[in-house]
């Protein structure tokens, strides 16, 4: 009976079961997707596209994911994440392998800009946020922070590893790979040890308050002041959601501006590729530190200033790269906004939750995931269309200092607290 007691003691919570898995999948997904930047130029030197063009099956890409992600959210709250998550790693797996194999740029709009984004919007960053939010009460923004840094870290450790087996095997060789690793180690993640909720294994989320006598006597007293989660056209009403959305929208597009055409940026001025692909792994490893202290910091101060800090220093560096680009301004503006990069990541699940409630979270996190993205899309292919047309990035730095100064101010106005219609 002693021995029985002692175990149970030192039974480990499953929600940080869900915590590893969640990082784990994320760290396998980003690797494969912020890849695409080391390829970006081996692809254009055999095809010879220009570069709106492989921009233009980003930007599908980034509709497609966007879209992906509401109907990801849908089915999410319906019916639970795991078979979202493996017919998504079965489409990235046959987007990478279709990649390998292509031979023209229709191919690669459909198997890079339709396939692939399905993968990556069924597997993606905010419906593994709010799988997590789902099993934690207490410390959530920690362990969604935890979640999310595999995110950084695939970034960091995977992409020097596809570009030097991209140099010695080619970019044909690696997709197809990148392709075979997802696809083994999501199925076996997703389908053995992904639960939808605390509920599905009797438990309560951490840090829950016991449902005994008391807890349901003040619940029933609580009851009617209590106010009900909004759904996403109710929060639709409410001026902060398109104050956030605002935000987001402006996040998006400067995060894929940025992860997109940062390698080839700095090669063009004449820094080799393999030290290109290392200012982007360093991108993705600052990252890491930025969400493991936001999430924290918005435990305790809340959502909104974290974010206006972001884009206060985002336009800073701006201005700093359209002043100086030399190999130090490069590495000092790659690893401070990779800082920046995925703050917003944890608090949109927490600042959704904290507004609207968590009933809708996975559809409406979802949502403004997609505007993001959509944004995302759009700065990708307008940095592509503007270097076509200047043969320079400095015009799409400007306008993305501009567009960052408005989401400081939209940040402000939101009001964060629990809102009702």
């Amino acid at each position: 009976m002693h021995s029985k007691h002692a175990a149970a003691k030192v039974r480990i919570f499953y929600g940080w079961y869900i915590v590893a898995a969640g990082f784990l999948i994320l760290f396998c997904m980003s690797g494969a997707r912020f890849s695409f930047g080391v390829a970006f130029k081996p692809m254009i030197a055999e095809f010879g596209w220009d570069r709106s063009s492989i921009s233009l099956a980003y930007l599908l890409n980034m509709l497609v994911f966007a879209l992906t992600l509401s109907i990801s959210g849908v089915f999410y709250d319906r019916y639970g994440p795991r078979w979202v998550m493996v017919i998504a790693t079965v489409a990235l797996a046959v987007g990478y392998l279709g990649i390998a194999a292509m031979g023209a740029l229709w191919q690669f709009m459909i198997f890079y800009g339709v396939l692939s984004a399905v993968g990556f919007g069924g597997a993606s960053l905010p419906l593994i946020a709010a799988l997590t939010s789902k099993w934690f009460d207490r410390r959530r923004g920690f362990a969604i922070s935890l979640a999310i840094a595999g995110n950084c870290l695939g970034q960091f450790a995977l992409v020097p590893l596809f570009a030097v087996f991209l140099l010695r095997y080619g970019w044909r060789a690696s997709y197809a790979a990148t392709g075979m690793i997802v696809l083994a180690v999501n199925t076996i993640l997703v389908l053995g040890v992904i639960k939808p909720s605390p509920h599905a294994l009797g438990q309560q989320p951490w840090g829950a308050q016991p449902a005994g006598a008391a807890g349901l006597a003040q619940a029933s007293r609580a009851a009617p002041a209590r106010r009900p989660d909004l759904k996403l056209h109710e929060a639709m009403r409410t001026a902060s959601f398109w104050f956030f959305l605002t935000v987001m929208f402006v996040c998006g597009s400067g995060d894929f501006l940025v992860t997109t055409h940062l390698i080839p940026l700095v090669t063009d001025y004449g820094i080799a590729p393999s030290t290109a692909a290392s200012m982007l792994a360093w991108f993705g490893m600052a990252s890491l530190a930025g969400i493991l202290i936001a999430g924290p910091v918005a435990d305790r101060i809340g959502n909104k200033i974290p974010i206006a800090v972001t884009f206060g220093l985002r336009f800073l560096l701006y201005v700093m790269i359209l002043r100086y680009r030399n190999f130090f301004t490069f590495y000092v503006f790659a690893a401070t906004f990779g800082f920046t990069f995925l703050i917003t990541a944890p608090l949109t699940t927490t600042l959704v939750g904290k507004l609207f409630g968590f009933r809708h979270v996975g559809l409406i996190s979802g949502f403004i995931t997609t505007i993001h993205h959509l944004g995302g899309g759009l700065g990708a292919y307008l940095g592509g269309l503007i270097f076509d047309h200047t043969k320079s990035y400095q015009l799409a730095f400007v306008f993305s200092a501009g567009l960052a100064l408005l989401a400081v101010a939209s940040s402000l106005f939101i009001k964060e607290r629990r809102h009702c219609v």
